[in-house]
């Protein structure tokens, strides 16, 4: 019983010095701005667009910008914002999915800061989950797919089962080649990088001639293999076309970088509620990058009109 209660008061006396740190803004204007990581930026095409976002906010609105990589325990993000706390910051971005349900918990001891992150469905007065709208872009990638495949093997190595990429590139791939054959993988975590070249391998050796590796960290290793290979891909999250230029059929790209301008604008208005927002083509926020010059100039112009009737309509070419 004594421990119980020397650790309740611990805890208690812990949360009580971290509202403390929590309260010491001024309005809601942004004075700086923090983002967490659960890997690097370093070679992550999301990643670099995240900080790349991070810093032309720093630079628009005059103020300081800090961020932490590898921070993956809820018990590293409660430092990692703390410190940032201590250093100002009233606007975080948590880069990845697992931290909404870090920003949930820890949200009330820090009323006057704002928490962002993405792909989830925690949010509270201050907590914010950002979300791109992936199954058109990977619909249109899986029609190219389709159209490019020679073999009729198409690969997907996907990070998770729960992915929106995963039904929008099958739907796309059936409707453009029907006899296509979609293979699916799960590498079971965007930063790992040593299974998705094995999942190649093994897709490769099985006749799969393009390839679409849904995870930040482990797209441009698989767009190097496919080049060594002369096979094609797709690229993901960043316009992956400076790879292989011929190699990368095209790219569905995420604009991670103005989503994070958009939404340090809105909280500098005081605009910025806690909710579960949603983006898409067009919001511009998402657009398919370069063409391979290997795709037939009459195709390229097909997609793109199957793009803009998407963005006018809201409707798919199956639809």
């Amino acid at each position: 019983m004594l421990k119980k209660i020397i650790s309740l008061f611990i805890v208690t006396s812990v949360l009580m010095i971290l509202s403390g740190c929590g309260s010491n803004f001024e309005g809601g204007k942004i004075q700086n701005v923090g983002m967490l990581v659960d890997s690097s930026i370093d070679n992550q095409a999301v990643a670099e667009k995240g900080y790349e976002g991070l810093q032309n906010i720093g630079e628009k609105y005059e103020v300081n910008v800090f961020y932490e990589e590898n921070v993956t325990t809820e018990q590293e993000t409660m430092e990692a914002v703390e410190a940032f706390v201590e250093d100002g910051v009233n606007l975080i971005f948590g880069h990845s999915n697992i931290y909404g349900a870090h920003f949930a918990d820890i949200a009330s001891t820090y009323p006057d800061v704002h928490f962002v992150y993405s792909n989830g469905g925690y949010v509270d007065d201050n907590v914010t989950s950002l979300n791109f709208d992936s199954h058109a872009m990977s619909f249109f990638a899986g029609m190219v797919a389709g159209k490019m495949t020679e073999s009729d093997q198409i690969g997907m190595i996907s990070a998770y089962e729960w992915q929106p990429e995963i039904e929008g590139f099958y739907e796309g791939v059936n409707y453009q080649n029907p006899s296509a054959e979609v293979r699916i993988e799960f590498n079971s975590d965007w930063n790992e990088t040593n299974s998705a070249s094995e999942i190649y391998d093994d897709m490769r050796d099985d006749g799969v001639d393009v390839f679409y590796p849904t995870g930040d960290a482990y797209s441009a290793g698989v767009i190097e293999q496919a080049e060594e290979d002369d096979l094609y891909a797709i690229g993901y999250g960043s316009d992956q076309s400076e790879i292989a230029k011929s190699t990368v059929l095209t790219s569905t790209v995420q604009h991670v970088d103005k989503l994070y301008e958009l939404v340090a604008e809105e909280f500098n208005e005081d605009s910025l509620g806690g909710s579960i927002m949603t983006f898409d083509f067009e919001d511009e926020l998402i657009s398919l990058g370069e063409f391979s010059p290997d795709v037939p100039t009459y195709f390229q112009n097909e997609v793109k009109e199957a793009v803009e009737e998407y963005v006018n309509n809201d409707l798919l070419p199956n639809q």
